[in-house]
């Protein structure tokens, strides 16, 4: 059905669908509470690998810390696709997941947070903050459906999604040849505009996440749903922090 369209990746009709048909008496059924409950335990799991991660790098093992940082980002990118074809095992994965996405935040964070020091002090912590700033507004804004999750939205946020995808893949194959994309990296008036409208759909998905959360509880998915739900909404956390954490330091890095 249309209701489950969603700019998000791992969280689709066809997964819902399927889990429908899977254990779903034996089980019991998903419930928002269960979902939400469930992403609270995975940022726990986030924090706790980024706490790590970003107490190496202030014990100067700042090898140990990329190392670990390669790690999370490879390990969970490698853990994400496992879990969107097998969203049963979320409940097994969806916890390392959090904890590698802690360890390739926490690294990037520590990095970032020396580099800025002195110019933009705190900016992690603005990025932080932010992020979890905007995610709940998106919910508040979805709640009281003052946003709705129409259609035509759904429809412009997923193409947003994919377009930005698209551009981000082809900008590594350029720079993979030798191809500088400058714009994308530096502090110009055009690399913040590209940055602030990929935070707003970064946010915008949120709303489509919600939707599809509580979409999936209202058609009895199975309980193994709520985590997959759970790890969904984190991947979407998880990017719109990573591209505040970029929009800010562009910022910083202008005079």
């Amino acid at each position: 059905m249309a209701i489950f369209k969603s700019g998000n990746p791992t969280l689709t009709e066809k997964m819902f669908n399927k889990s429908t048909a899977v254990m779903a008496e034996n089980q019991g059924v998903m419930s928002v509470r269960g979902a939400i409950n469930k992403f609270g335990f995975l940022m726990l799991m986030v924090i706790a690998g980024a706490a790590y991660n970003w107490q190496l790098f202030q014990e100067l093992k700042q090898s140990t810390m990329t190392i670990l940082m390669m790690v999370g980002a490879i390990g969970g990118f490698v853990i994400a696709l496992g879990i969107t074809f097998k969203p049963n095992w979320a409940a097994y994965l969806a916890p390392a997941y959090g904890l590698l996405q802690g360890l390739f935040i926490g690294g990037i964070s520590a990095i970032m947070n020396k580099v800025f020091e002195a110019k933009y002090p705190g900016l992690v912590m603005q990025a932080v903050g932010l992020t979890f700033g905007v995610a709940l507004a998106m919910f508040l804004l979805y709640n009281f459906r003052i946003i709705k999750a129409t259609e035509k939205f759904k429809s412009v946020i997923i193409a947003s999604t994919l377009g930005i995808g698209i551009f981000y893949l082809i900008t590594m194959v350029l720079n993979m040849f030798g191809v500088n994309v400058s714009f994308m990296h530096d502090s110009s008036l055009l690399s913040i505009g590209i940055s602030l409208f990929i935070v707003a759909i970064a946010a915008m998905n949120l709303i489509l996440d919600f939707d599809m959360i509580e979409q999936g509880a209202e058609r009895g998915a199975p309980k193994f749903m709520e985590w997959y739900g759970a790890f969904g909404l984190l991947v979407t956390i998880v990017w719109l922090y990573i591209e505040m954490l970029k929009l800010l330091s562009k910022l910083g890095s202008r005079d």
